[in-house]
């Protein structure tokens, strides 16, 4: 299989950790995005939306991060996308959530104090930042006392729902998030932190 990735995206992260947590090969292909190599015809023949990360596995061809975890989950029994309905369920919940709140929540921080310094767009914005923090700490609440009372977000074992969640804090110490006040998420996080696989996809420099 051939993941065309883009190392310090959290969507690549999440996907390519999962690779390497399940053991699975992968031939990668960077793709430049600050180069705007995503929008090539050759990229854009395998993704009409011109973004990463793409999996190519023989004439099948997938994107969006979290359908190809799911696929990459799916190669052979395991606990991160456990066999019963029940446990898939509400490990989608999770990843639903994360796509449609906690992304749109950490997202914009991010954007403002990391990305823009890395493009040199400027300062960062003081009303997208207010309006963002006031989010990021509607969703924390939820998640953190979630985490109060489970080690995982999905039963007591790590699943794909952990790697979902997880990767929108990728850039939380640069990105400033309030994470203070939240200490379930960060002794959770602590925990993702530690695995091989998301020490191995952490950004560099």
């Amino acid at each position: 299989m051939k993941l065309y990735y883009f190392p310090a995206s959290p969507n690549t992260r999440k996907v390519h950790a999962v690779a390497l947590h399940l053991g699975l090969e992968l031939d990668l292909v960077w793709v430049n995005l600050l180069e705007g190599e995503q929008h090539t015809p050759a990229l854009r023949q395998l993704n009409p939306t011109g973004r990463t990360p793409i999996l190519q596995d023989g004439e099948f061809v997938l994107w969006e991060s979290t359908a190809i975890m799911q696929y990459l989950a799916s190669q052979h029994p395991n606990d991160l996308w456990p066999a019963d309905a029940r446990s898939r369920a509400d490990i989608v919940r999770w990843q639903s959530w994360q796509l449609a709140h906690w992304y749109s929540a950490c997202q914009p921080l991010q954007f403002e104090r990391v990305v823009k310094q890395v493009l040199q767009l400027g300062a960062p914005d003081p009303a997208i930042v207010a309006q963002a923090t006031e989010r990021f700490h509607k969703e924390a609440q939820v998640l953190n006392q979630h985490l109060a009372d489970h080690p995982y977000l999905v039963g007591d074992r790590l699943t794909l729902a952990d790697f979902s969640v997880a990767s929108d804090l990728t850039y939380a110490v640069p990105g400033q998030f309030p994470l203070a006040d939240y200490g379930h998420i960060r002794a959770w996080y602590d925990r993702i932190d530690a695995l091989p696989a998301w020490q191995q996809t952490a950004p560099q420099g």
